[in-house]
């Protein structure tokens, strides 16, 4: 088996130790451990608005996979979901149709991290929607507040665009009082401005709160992972189909640096750290898409990451919804056995 070429031991040993005086986050978060993304379902428009709408069978897939958590993107801003005029009324029917995906986890032992995900006029005017973005996390931490501590709140997903670093650090600490208001001790997962990667780290203020998750994104090398993806503005992206991740040691040298930043980070701010998405879109050749999956997987857990895939059962996915059955190198890399 590969080994990433990283010294992990000293991080490890900070959170061990850190685990003790930090609360418990730092024991949640390796709790957390392997998941993986319920992408798009319920952060399209509709749940069936891009063709993968969730099945009844695949929470319980995922349990016996051996998966300890999902998270669940969500976009609650459509018109059939949420209204945009004061007091920004979150659909009821929307809401129980959340809460049976979220029984249902917790019925099957798995955690579940829970988001705001897509929310197009929030990116795009977000001085003008913040008190819809606070409305809306009053309802949502007040519908769940009752809920066991296995169901975490992530703030948002991919702060970018006018939604600058200053804004967000500002937004955070607002939202973070208002689910306070309910939720006391929930553990709440916290990402990045500048789309939620590594270069975000800098720019986050976390606010004094001894229960929070620090989440970073990685999808890196881009134009590995993103081939060929029609949704991409970067004609580079869109071109690259045929790029391969063959594990060199210069490949597997930058993504140790990367897990090193972030590792640094935690360290310097006392904050545990989620991977909350990583994953290569399926234009890539599946024995590549293997490789770095299982590489930069075991790099996130000797750094002491937990980590949730993108996802389950589209274009990333590890699950081929059409022909009923796992893409297994996909399954191998991520839940190599024992």
């Amino acid at each position: 088996m590969m080994k990433p070429l990283i010294t992990v031991t000293s991080f490890l040993l900070f959170y061990s130790c850190l685990a003790v005086g930090a609360g418990d986050a730092f024991a949640f978060n390796q709790d957390l451990g392997r998941g993986i993304n319920l992408g798009n379902t319920f952060e399209a428009p509709s749940e069936d608005a891009w063709g993968n709408p969730l099945c009844p069978e695949f929470l319980p897939k995922i349990a016996e996979l051996g998966f300890s958590h999902v998270r669940i993107p969500i976009n609650w801003e459509t018109d059939q979901r949420s209204e945009g005029e004061p007091p920004y009324t979150i659909s009821a029917g929307f809401l129980e149709s959340i809460q049976r995906v979220v029984d249902q986890a917790l019925n099957l032992d798995l955690r579940v991290i829970i988001n705001m995900h897509h929310h197009h006029a929030l990116l795009g005017d977000p001085v003008g929607q913040r008190e819809r973005f606070l409305a809306q996390w009053g309802q949502i931490s007040e519908f769940f507040a009752g809920y066991p501590d296995r169901l975490l709140f992530e703030v948002f997903n991919e702060p970018h665009g006018k939604f600058t670093p200053e804004l967000w650090n500002e937004f955070l600490a607002d939202a973070l009082t208002v689910i306070r208001e309910k939720n006391p001790t929930r553990m709440v997962v916290i990402g990045t401005a500048e789309w939620g990667g590594i270069g975000g780290l800098t720019k986050l203020v976390i606010p004094q709160d001894d229960r929070l998750i620090v989440t970073v994104h990685y999808y890196l090398p881009f134009l590995f992972t993103h081939q060929g993806a029609s949704w991409s503005s970067d004609p580079r992206v869109r071109d690259a189909v045929g790029t391969e991740w063959r594990a060199t040691e210069e490949e597997r040298a930058a993504v140790a640096a990367d897990v090193q930043t972030i590792a640094a980070f935690g360290q310097a701010n006392n904050v545990p750290i989620h991977i909350g998405e990583f994953g290569a879109y399926s234009r890539a050749d599946l024995a590549s898409r293997a490789r770095w999956t299982s590489f930069v997987a075991r790099a996130f857990e000797e750094a002491g990451f937990s980590w949730a895939y993108w996802e389950f059962s589209s274009g990333f996915g590890i699950y081929d919804r059409s022909a009923g059955e796992f893409i297994q190198p996909l399954v191998e890399a991520l839940l190599p056995r024992e």
